[in-house]
Formats: structure tokens, sequence, C-alpha cells
């Protein structure tokens, strides 16, 4: 029973790796994919002059490997969780074959000192010595299966051995793969720093020349029009795959009815999530300290004499540049825009989302589950300073944040 047992373990050991691994080829094939495009971004920066270097388009391609570089920390980041999830699984499976030898061996130890006490009896002698034939029989039967179960302990005992020694290899194999993910995500950090220094100083040169603000207002303007269109992306593969659920479940049952949040809002995961609408007027900010800059709604430029739409607010960080979530919701995107640089979106109950733009760092990945407050990036530095751009939407109906934030 214990031998089946410990088989049936090893084969669902064995399936939880293969898929666990599975989803780690996934992420170095989209990891492969993000550093070619970050290699081509460096190959253009580098072809520059000099003075090519020190312009507005510069500064978006360095914003753009920044982007990318935290996108392969992030995937590196889930692939090193995946990696320690194997490895607790191999020594759990490590420390049961260890029981199980344990086990073998103290029965086999038990069965020695009972022959060093008794002495081994044959089955001519458990003949002779029996009171009766059924007596003779049944010790016969007894020393058979005696014999017979110390011959399966050493089976077990040497397969068992063999299945440690295999389980330690693997495991072997686990940490050092662990290390050198954990080695490489590193080695992109110190990229990423260098990459964000890199923009600060261009920074520092950009904002003496005017025409850069120019610059950076028309790429907000088509900046706006992207996230209005991935939200509606958003929207329209959430109600695809509600139709394909109400689809499956009237299969089932007719009982159920379409508008029931609790069982069908579930396409991006929110139904556990507390209520958004309820956050009215009291909820946190994304950032512990800042000054609203830009307004929501129509504005003026008196210098440019321009007037753009903004569908948030820009905040500018006072110290704290951490930025938290400010619901319970899950990371549904994250896009690089030109002039918001590294957007995050993240969808929440009741249709809501909101969208925190330029982020420097982001902590975060698509499909992650957050809690109200939990950190999901760095404010980034931009020609205004360390600004974040925040978002309210309702459904495909941008929202005045100003509304829901507290006072």
């Amino acid at each position: 029973m214990v031998k089946k047992i410990l088989h049936t373990t090893l084969l669902l050991f064995s399936f939880l790796l293969l898929a666990q691994d599975a989803q780690i080829e996934k992420k170095k094939q989209e990891l492969e994919k993000i550093k070619s495009e970050l290699q081509q971004l460096r190959n253009e920066l580098n072809a520059k002059s000099k003075k090519e270097k020190l312009t507005y388009e510069s500064y978006n391609n360095l914003s753009r490997q920044t982007h990318l570089i935290s996108k392969v920390i992030s995937s590196l980041q889930k692939e090193e969780s995946i990696k320690q999830s194997q490895i607790e699984s191999i020594k759990k499976e490590i420390s049961q074959i260890e029981s199980e030898i344990e086990s073998i061996k103290n029965n086999y130890s038990r069965y020695v000192v009972a022959i060093y006490k008794y002495g081994k009896t044959s089955e001519l002698e458990s003949v002779i010595d029996a009171q009766s034939f059924n007596q003779a029989v049944l010790r016969i039967k007894y020393l058979r299966e005696f014999s017979n179960r110390r011959k399966s302990d050493i089976e077990r005992l040497q397969e068992s051995k063999i299945k440690l020694s295999d389980a330690k290899l693997v495991l072997s194999k686990e940490l050092e793969e662990k290390r050198k993910l954990k080695e490489t995500k590193e080695l992109e950090i110190t990229q990423l720093n260098k990459r964000l220094d890199e923009e600060k100083k261009l920074l520092s040169v950009l904002r003496k020349d005017k025409s850069n603000i120019s610059k950076k207002l028309n790429d907000r303007k088509k900046a706006e029009i992207q996230i209005k269109n991935l939200i509606s992306k958003l929207i329209e593969e959430s109600e695809k795959k509600k139709e394909m659920i109400v689809s499956k479940d009237k299969n089932v049952t007719d009982k159920k009815v379409i508008n029931n949040e609790a069982e069908y809002d579930i396409d991006l995961s929110t139904k556990n999530f507390a209520s958004f609408s309820e956050m009215k007027g009291s909820m946190i900010w994304p950032v512990s300290k800042g000054k609203i800059i830009t307004r929501f709604g129509e504005q003026r430029n008196p210098k440019l004499n321009t007037v753009t739409v903004s569908y948030g607010i820009d905040i500018l960080a006072r110290g704290e540049l951490s930025v938290k979530v400010v619901a319970d919701g899950v990371v549904s995107a994250v896009e690089w825009l030109p002039g918001y640089g590294t957007v995050l979106i993240v969808s929440h109950k009741g249709g809501y989302k909101t969208v925190y733009g330029h982020l420097a760092e982001v902590y975060v990945s698509e499909g992650d589950k957050l809690k109200t407050g939990g950190l999901i990036g760095k404010v980034g530095e931009s020609l205004e300073g360390n600004v974040l751009h925040f978002q309210i939407w309702n459904g495909r109906q941008s929202v005045n944040p100003e509304n829901w934030l507290r006072k």
C-alpha cells in the first residue's frame, strides 16, 4: 500500500514539474522576444551621433529600454518563483522518501532483533512443535508471509534509495537553475539602474529646450487615444469571455442569471475583490505625498497656445516615489506609450479600471492579483519632474479621479 502511494505521489510530482517547466518555457520564449526588441533599441541608439543622442527621440528610446528591462526583471522573478515552488516540491518528495526508507529500516531491524532473540524457526520445526495439524498449517503460512514481507521490504528499500538519489539530483539541478536566474536578474537590475541614470542625465539637458515640451504634449495626445483603445480592447475581451462562460453554463443549467455579478464577473477574476464603487470620495492616493499639477478634462497651455484633453490627472510626487494600487484588482496590461512611458492598467470589481502612467519601475506583471495599497512600481522622472499620471475608468467612460480620492 505504501509502495502504491509513493508511486502515485511520484507520478503527480512528475506531472507538476512538467506543467511548471512548460510555464517556464513559455516565459523563456517571451523573454527572448523582449530581449530581441531591447537589442534593436540599443543598436538604434548606438548608431546615433553624440548630438543625436541628446534629443527627445533618444529619451523615448531610453524610456522604452527601461520599460523592456523592467519586464525582463518581472518575468525572471516569476520564473524564479516557479523554480522555488519546484524546489519546495522536490524537498517535500525527498522528505517522504526518507521517511519511507526509515520506516522500512525500522521494520527490518525489528525482524533482525526477533531472530537474534528467538532464533530463526524453520517450517519443519514449526510442524514438529505444533499441537495440531491446523496450527502447523497456520504457522507455515505465517512464516512464508513473514519471509515474503522481509524480501519485499528489502526490494522497497533499494527502490526508495534509487528514487531518493534521483530526487536529490533533480534538486541539485533546480537549485543551480535558480542560482543562474537570480544572477541574470541581478545583472538586469544593474542594466535598469544604468538606463534610469542615463534618462535622468538626458532629461536635465532636454529641459533647457522648450520645444521638447511641445513634442511631449503631442505624444501625450496620441497616448490618451491609445489608452482609450486599450481600455476598449480589455472590455471586449472581458465580454467575450463572459459570453463563453454564460454559453457553457446554459448547457448545464438555465437557472443562472446573466447579470449576477457574483456568478459571472469572473473574466478578470474580480468577483472576490472589495467593491470599487463604494470607495468614491474615500479612495487612497496612489502616492503617499503628491500635488495635482494637471487636472482632468481640457487643459490649455497659454505658452504653446494648445488645448489638450486629459483623461486623468498628473500628480507630482514629493519624497516617496512608490506607487500603490488604489483598490483590489488584477493587472490587465503593462505597456509602454510615448509621453507616458510605462503604463499599468488594473481591472477592479464592477467594470472599473485604473491607469498608472510614467512608471520607472514595475514590480508586478499581467495576471497578478493585488490588494488595496499594494506596491506596483515607482514613479518615473519626466520633463516636469517625478510625475505620476493617474486615470479611473468606469467601463468605456473616464471619470475625474479627484472625485474619488480622499480630500
